[in-house]
């Protein structure tokens, strides 16, 4: 196990005896609470009439506690009542990503990329029931032996998705994927590394020349991440309408609709799918449309809005490679019941989809954009892609690092024709064969690609 939590000297704060107690301790504010005199109180009046009983809990003589130990308890026994409980300083840390409980005693985060276990646990598994009811119940879901799984949004934009038993054979089971308010800027992903500033530049000359995007990657690769990148380069004039299952991107342009699906109640009705929001969203007049990710029926739409004039549409997709994402989304056609052979449906895709984005998570925690591709067209029932900037693995030096290099393929993308042809000023020498320079200050980065409309 590696301690990560910076909390005060190692000791009674990590050990379950702590934890027991806090529970205890919380137990008897429960039950020393009027609640119907709190409804008469402000928030503010609330929290320190509650932080004055844990104080004066945590001072009673069979309590024992002094000095950080009482400081903590009180702190905790607060975060019991209004936040996430053990779970809360992982949550006020910003460079984490997620935070996944495989038990009261197994907590694990995500960091820069790498899965950490932490020193955070619970007193035992009804401690954890009782933080995963009350987090769902704030959702304005709920999760029983009827029903034991959800997955929900919580009020500050994080995803939470839990398990409890009979489905998790080990007890509950929590996962929070973590909302980033400070979105993760271009300039951000070239000075880490993510890609090279031509890399940057050609892509943000795609938003702007309306061409169709699809980005693809495994869990946790920065699909969306990119998405939000890309969006931040659309013209504010334009009307566009994004589709989640749960809402996280953030466009800043002054006319978007922000639409999510619904999932069935307890009763099992009420559901609305993506695919019913992209049929919706076609008679609201959009100029793009934006679906977090591509899953199932609902890619026939997409294509369809893709190929009938809303050009600059994007969307993202689990896939391992380029060729992958292509076959899901020939599998994803036949589930929409259309019945389509299959050459039909690779000349749909090939006419809808013009780039090809494949971003990566190494196993060092650091986050590539391996290719960019264009489908340049169809022929003999196979697609026609081609490599426009690739990254391309070296090995590892002797301290584990890994090495690697962008490229430019020297491919020159056919579609650039058409964004000449709409007035935009194309720097054919992007395309020139080499090796990019992957680092550069962030406002270099800022200044590369800047391409105005003439």
């Amino acid at each position: 196990m590696i301690d990560i939590i910076s909390s005060p000297p190692q000791g009674a704060e990590t050990t379950q005896a702590f934890q027991q107690l806090k529970t205890r301790l919380h137990r008897q504010m429960v039950d020393a609470i009027d609640m119907s005199k709190a409804g008469q109180l402000s928030e503010n009046e609330f929290r320190s009439q509650l932080r004055s009983l844990a104080t004066f809990l945590c001072a009673q003589p069979e309590v024992s506690l002094e000095g950080n130990d009482r400081d903590l308890m009180v702190r905790e026994l607060l975060d019991e009542i209004y936040g996430f409980g053990p779970l809360e300083p992982l949550m006020l840390q910003d460079d984490i990503s997620d935070v996944l409980v495989n038990g009261p005693d197994r907590v694990f985060i995500e960091r820069n990329g790498i899965l950490v276990k932490t020193n955070v646990r619970f007193a035992d598994n009804r401690h954890l029931l009782q933080l995963i009811h009350r987090l769902v119940g704030r959702a304005g879901r709920r999760i029983d032996e009827v029903s034991p799984m959800v997955d929900a949004k919580l009020p500050d934009g994080s995803r939470l998705n839990a398990v409890i038993p009979p489905l998790a054979l080990a007890g509950p089971t929590l996962s929070i994927r973590r909302f980033k308010t400070k979105s993760l800027l271009f300039e951000d992903m070239v000075r880490y590394g993510s890609l090279a500033p031509e890399m940057a530049e050609f892509l943000k000359l795609t938003v702007k020349g309306r061409l169709n995007i699809l980005v693809s990657g495994g869990t946790g690769a920065g699909k969306t991440t990119l998405l939000n990148n890309l969006s931040r380069f659309i013209p504010s004039s334009e009307r566009v309408i994004t589709i989640e299952q749960t809402a996280e991107l953030q466009l800043q342009q002054p006319d978007v609709v922000s639409l999510e699906m619904r999932p069935a109640n307890v009763e099992g009705r009420g559901e609305i799918s993506q695919r019913e929001l992209l049929k919706n969203c076609l008679r609201m007049r959009p100029d793009r449309i934006i679906v977090g990710e591509a899953r199932g029926g609902e890619v026939l739409e997409m294509l369809q809005a893709m190929n009938t004039g809303h050009d600059g549409s994007m969307s993202t997709i689990h896939a391992n490679d380029t060729r992958d994402a292509l076959d899901r989304l020939e599998l994803m056609i036949a589930l929409s019941g259309a019945d389509l052979p299959t050459l039909v449906g690779r000349k749909y895709i090939a006419s809808a989809v013009q780039i090809l984005i494949h971003i990566a998570r190494l196993h060092t925690g650091e986050r590539k954009v391996m290719r960019i591709s264009e489908i340049a067209g169809f022929h003999q029932g196979e697609y026609v892609v081609e490599d426009i900037f690739v990254y391309r693995l070296m090995g590892s030096d002797a301290e584990g690092h890994l090495q690697g290099a962008y490229y430019a393929t020297g491919y020159q993308p056919l579609h650039m024709q058409r964004l000449a042809a709409m007035g935009f000023q194309v720097p054919m020498d992007l395309f020139t064969p080499r090796e990019l320079t992957e680092f550069q200050s962030t406002e270099e980065a800022t200044d590369t690609g800047e391409d105005t409309v003439n």
